[in-house]
């Protein structure tokens, strides 16, 4: 860990501040089967209900209410596309503009969707869809933004990665939350008011505890990042001034010495481009492989709520109890997430120090195939016990989708970091 301007309280207070943001309010659509259940109750899209008669012999009138169960699939559908459909221009935003300007944008959409949700009625319940799509781009671009916070912390880059990845898993509980306050008296719109009353700790985590532009892997000396009053930021920018000119930064410097001009042979690549990662087969088999992976997951959070009233045959007391246990699963995602990390950082903890330049970064690669191996092999366990059309049996489910999720974005976020 490089010494220097940012001491060691205040990159803890950066760690801890964005383990407590991205398990708070990142990841929270994912909960929406708790939420699922309040929005029920308080009627949203009841009138997408139609009474139908059962086969009892007083013809009692029970309402088929499957139209209102795909209006909240297709609004958690939406705001899960959402947050994989903005990813990439977010991530130019990031990259072109810095982490403030960024944040900034995430703050805004994330106030703006607490605040549709709070002032949303049964008769406006068609806000929920602008809503959960801001609530999730808000909250992804909020986990970017603290992917680069591992930077400060050397060989533990990995680990802090996939915990703060944790993190944004274990946010899905906080509908939990919002549930069990529902149940015991408290409105949703007083709970979501105060969530956007939050924003205000958003804006101050970005104008003390983030850079104005990026955290620069390895880190140069003297680093330290964010306001200081009444001074002015010691941002990498600063540390880019007081360099003497000639001298290469810390992004600048190359992983091998260059050949000199003309000496570069037949077989050794060029510099890299943007274009040609993003047309390489590598990452083409990454995104086809995390598409997969995500769209079960997504399947099976949008449809949870349904699949569980037709299993408890519409006992909402049952129902009730099978999305709190899915919910308090979803908490130990922070727990899980550091795992994959140890997986990825295994090599770099031997007595041998890990190899310098593409090498290292080779060994970096095959240390994440076992990561990947193990996240595949968990994604099936779980699908397999969905299938089983068994209550109790979704207990293991839970568990194994909560341990497949951590460690598929964690590894995910690691992978791409490495390669």
């Amino acid at each position: 860990m490089a010494g220097g301007g940012a001491g060691v309280a205040k990159r803890l207070g950066t760690l801890l501040s964005g383990l407590l943001e991205c398990g708070a309010f990142c990841g929270i659509i994912f909960g929406w089967a708790s939420l699922v259940f309040v929005l029920k109750d308080l009627g949203y899209f009841k009138d997408l209900c139609q009474p139908t008669a059962t086969p009892s012999p007083n013809r009692t009138l029970l309402p088929d209410c499957s139209w209102q169960d795909e209006q909240f699939s297709l609004v958690f559908t939406i705001g899960s596309f959402m947050n994989n459909f903005v990813t990439f221009p977010m991530g130019f935003i990031f990259d072109r503009f810095g982490t403030t300007v960024a944040r900034l944008i995430a703050i805004s959409l994330y106030t703006g969707g607490t605040l549709l949700v709070a002032f949303s009625t049964p008769e406006l319940a068609v806000l929920l869809f602008p809503a959960m799509s801001m609530l999730s781009v808000g909250g992804i671009l909020l986990l970017l933004t603290n992917m680069q916070v591992g930077n400060l912390f050397g060989k533990y880059r990995s680990i802090i990665i996939t915990l703060y990845n944790g993190a944004f898993d274990s946010s899905s509980a906080i509908f939990l939350i919002i549930k069990v306050l529902y149940e015991h008296g408290l409105s949703l719109r007083a709970m979501f008011l105060f969530m956007a009353a939050c924003s205000a700790w958003h804006l101050l985590r970005t104008l003390f505890l983030m850079p104005r532009t990026h955290i620069p892997y390895p880190l140069p000396p003297a680093y330290d990042y964010g306001l200081r009053c009444p001074g002015r930021s010691q941002s990498y920018r600063t540390y880019e001034e007081k360099r003497p000119p000639g001298e290469a930064g810390p992004e600048e410097t190359p992983l091998e010495p260059s050949a000199p001009r003309g000496a570069r042979g037949d077989g050794d690549p060029p510099g890299v481009s943007f274009r040609a990662c993003v047309c390489s087969r590598v990452f083409a088999w990454h995104v086809a492989w995390l598409s997969v992976m995500q769209l079960r997951h997504y399947l099976f959070i949008g449809t949870l709520n349904p699949l569980l009233d037709h299993l408890a045959r519409g006992d909402s007391h049952l129902v009730s109890t099978y999305t709190n246990a899915f919910a308090f699963t979803q908490l130990c995602g922070v727990l899980c997430a550091p795992w994959n990390g140890l997986i990825l950082d295994r090599h770099k903890r031997g007595k041998t120090p890990r190899p310098e330049g593409a090498v290292g970064a080779l060994a970096d690669l095959r240390a994440s195939v076992l990561s990947l191996v193990v996240t595949v092999t968990l994604c099936v366990l779980f699908s397999v016990c969905a299938a089983v059309p068994m209550l109790p049996v979704q207990f293991a489910t839970f568990v194994l989708q909560v341990l497949s999720r951590s460690f598929l974005y964690g590894g995910n976020a690691a992978f791409l970091a490495i390669a």
